[in-house]
């Protein structure tokens, strides 16, 4: 079927895949794994219990560092532009919100369902072999920390077909609405502590919305000095509302649940990649960077929900050899963090090799059929109410358990994807190149189309 030979730039631009944005989320992602390794510090009393120290948090010079480096708006940023991008494509082939919502479930909670169901057996055993059960209580919620952000990750990205629907009529209006809801729940936060936790769906929506703007060239067609300004105008802000303490100064404090302050650094991070992207673009088209990305892009969710659970587990086994342990915050643990950083990053090897094709899409013969909608709503129930019940009373052995039953429950209600699972193309789904419209997804393009 012959298309029209000159596409808008808008929907040439949303079938776009842009480089730098991989590149951006994989330095994101071992930023992460760089500070969590600062945190972690672990100590053995002599009566058998372990405490463990955050020794980042207690420092000074944190809290204006965390200003510049709390990255988690930035990763929602960039999932609303390739959220975005994967919803229109899926569209474009005759898809729909409960295709999607089937997808990214899949892509979300498989490896999710993995590292709960083996952190929980593996506990189980240690329990088993006497260690103590406030040393395991400790294990549970420390290690487990990575489940909150895949909680509002999840919701935000169930939201996309709804709010790019929002976002294509009234973009702006949309975006206001959910900056005016969140100052709304900011407002009744002292009064209602609970309402606070709104603000996980309406932060990070909008923040997401940043993203959806982004991916339509809101921020590539402002000039340098206004996304300047952008940067420069929302830490200014910023710097108010925390210096007249109607907000803590830290910014991990201000992060679960999320308020006003986190939607701030969105905003900014958001004009800074735009401001940096002609240099990062020319970073992530080298080769080698390439082949980095390629390998690590696709099992991203994987390193993210293993890398926490190994480092606990690794710095409690170290407690019971005879290795020297510095005591937390001295010089020399400053220097043993740099071999722990590496101890993670190899243990994240084979745990990625085992464990990371649970982020492949499972795929059906193309005459089967996909689960019912029913389904896909009960599996978004089942997985969303063991993350909820952690968020709100903390992550028990028992909760990992019946998280880890709720999850492959999901699994099941969800099936497989029949495939191809996209039909016949329309010209929002196509790319033109070559002189003819082609369509997508192509295979090498696969693994990204659904991060």
């Amino acid at each position: 079927m012959e298309m029209d030979a000159h596409p808008p730039a808008s929907q040439e631009r949303a079938v776009q895949r842009d480089p730098a944005i991989d590149l951006v989320r994989f330095t994101c992602l071992l930023l992460v794994v760089a500070a969590h390794c600062m945190m972690v510090s672990p100590v053995l009393h002599k009566d058998g219990t372990v405490t463990t120290l955050n020794v980042l948090m207690e420092q000074r010079w944190f809290t204006p560092v965390a200003w510049g480096l709390m990255i988690v708006p930035l990763f929602f940023v960039l999932g609303g532009v390739t959220g975005l991008q994967s919803w229109r494509r899926l569209k474009a082939h005759g898809g729909n919100g409960f295709d999607f919502a089937q997808l990214r479930l899949l892509r979300l909670v498989r490896p999710a369902m993995a590292v709960l169901a083996v952190m929980w057996g593996g506990l189980w055993v240690a329990l088993l072999l006497g260690v103590h059960p406030a040393v395991i209580q400790l294990m549970t919620a420390g290690a487990a920390m990575p489940l909150w952000f895949l909680a509002a990750y999840l919701t935000a990205q169930l939201s996309i077909p709804l709010m790019a629907r929002l976002h294509e009529r009234v973009p702006l209006l949309t975006f206001a609405v959910l900056v005016a809801l969140i100052i709304a729940v900011d407002s009744l936060r002292g009064a209602v502590p609970v309402v606070a936790f709104a603000n996980m769906i309406f932060v990070w929506c909008a923040v997401q919305q940043l993203g959806f703007l982004m991916a339509d060239g809101f921020f590539e067609k402002r000039s340098r000095s206004w996304l300047l300004g952008a940067v420069v105008s929302s830490n200014l802000l910023l710097g108010l509302v925390t210096g007249v303490a109607v907000y803590p100064g830290n910014m991990v404090v201000n992060l679960n649940p999320p308020n006003f302050c986190l939607l701030l650094l969105g905003l900014s991070q958001a004009a800074t990649l735009q401001l940096l992207h002609r240099g990062i673009r020319w970073i992530a088209d080298l080769r080698w960077v390439q082949a980095v990305i390629a390998v690590t892009g696709r099992r991203s969710m994987t390193v993210y929900l293993w890398h926490l659970p190994l480092l606990v587990g690794m710095s409690g086994l170290l407690l019971l050899t005879d290795v020297p342990q510095p005591f937390a915050g001295t010089a020399e643990w400053w220097w043993a963090r740099i071999p722990v950083f590496f101890a993670v990053l190899t243990l994240l090897v084979p745990v990625v090799w085992l464990f990371g094709r649970l982020e492949n899409r499972p795929t059906a013969a193309s005459h089967a059929r996909g689960p019912s909608r029913t389904a896909v709503v009960t599996a978004a129930v089942v997985v969303l109410v063991p993350l909820a019940d952690a968020a709100f009373n903390g992550l028990t052995l028992a909760l990992l358990g019946g998280g880890a039953a709720c999850f492959a429950l999901s699994v099941l209600l969800l099936g497989r994807v029949p495939t191809p699972v996209l039909t016949r193309p329309t010209q929002e789904g196509a790319e033109f190149r070559g002189g003819r419209w082609r369509t997508l997804p192509e295979p090498e393009l696969r693994a990204n189309l659904e991060t």
